[in-house]
């Protein structure tokens, strides 16, 4: 399928991926020099991340002004399809650099005050070293769902735009297997980081998690953020267990193995049970 058929598929669903914002004016270094603190959701595609958008929009956080349904701020996705492939391969350019930080500070201009601020965009999840390195104080939630779930999914829209980058030859194949390669990758490079680099700025929660006990992992949440409200109440309206929670385990055994084998140090970092366990 055609770029423009799978916009225009996405339009009547009612899915908005491009943003109405005009490019942001560039921003002077004595500006830049007083925006810190911004939070950031990312993930691999399908993990749940509206959910946690919802949750910390609930609890006070700006996250932009152009959102879509799944409230990602499309002005930093249409950044993310632009440099991703960029940051994976290694290369800086002031391009990139300029770009962000002019999105970055209309965002904190937005912002209405001094509470708290950032975005939602989950592919950040690619761009972490480079985001910490330009913004002080940047606190990131990596939110990770099961890479089998995430592998028989629909929503291959990262392996298809970025398969190639991450993966290399064959990267851009729409296949479960190099699905998972793709989530075992990208993951690890983002816990790697976050551990090393951000410590009590880096938060890694489980959408599994999250659905088990919604309460506790909400409370979790805004209290990173600096976030205040009612987390049960939170947690209540707005946290809901998907169907396909768990959908690899009707998937045939074979499959499951073959998945496993390709990305079990990964599903055994992040708490995933091997099916035969």
């Amino acid at each position: 399928m055609t770029r423009p058929a799978r916009r225009l598929i996405r339009r009547l669903r009612g899915v908005r991926d491009e943003p109405s914002l005009p490019p942001p004016a560039p921003v002077s270094p004595e500006t830049w020099a007083g925006i810190a603190g911004a939070g950031v959701i990312g993930a691999t595609g399908g993990s749940g991340t509206r959910v946690l958008a919802r949750i910390v929009l609930r609890g006070g956080m700006f996250i932009g002004s152009d959102r879509n349904r799944s409230e990602d701020a499309l002005d930093f996705a249409a950044f993310s399809d632009r440099w991703v492939d960029e940051v994976v391969a290694g290369r800086r350019s002031a391009a990139m650099t300029d770009e962000l930080r002019a999105l970055v500070a209309r965002q904190w201009a937005e912002r209405g005050g001094d509470g708290p601020w950032g975005w939602k965009e989950p592919r950040s999840v690619y761009l972490l070293p480079f985001l910490a390195e330009e913004l002080p104080g940047l606190r990131f939630l990596h939110v990770v769902r099961d890479g089998r779930d995430m592998a028989l999914s629909d929503n291959q829209v990262q392996l298809r735009k970025h398969g190639a980058a991450v993966l290399g030859d064959g990267g851009g194949e729409l296949s479960p297997l190099r699905s998972i390669e793709l989530w075992s990758e990208v993951n690890v490079r983002a816990a790697d980081y976050g551990e090393r680099e951000l410590g009590p700025r880096y938060l890694r929660i489980r959408f599994e998690d999250l659905c088990a006990d919604p309460p506790a992992v909400t409370a979790e949440v805004l209290g990173f953020f600096g976030l205040h409200g009612d987390a049960a109440l939170i947690a209540g309206e707005e946290v809901s267990p998907p169907p396909s929670l768990g959908r690899w385990r009707d998937e045939d055994a074979s499959t499951i193995a073959e998945l496993e084998a390709a990305a079990g140090g990964a599903l055994r970092r992040f708490g995933y049970q091997s099916s035969s366990e």
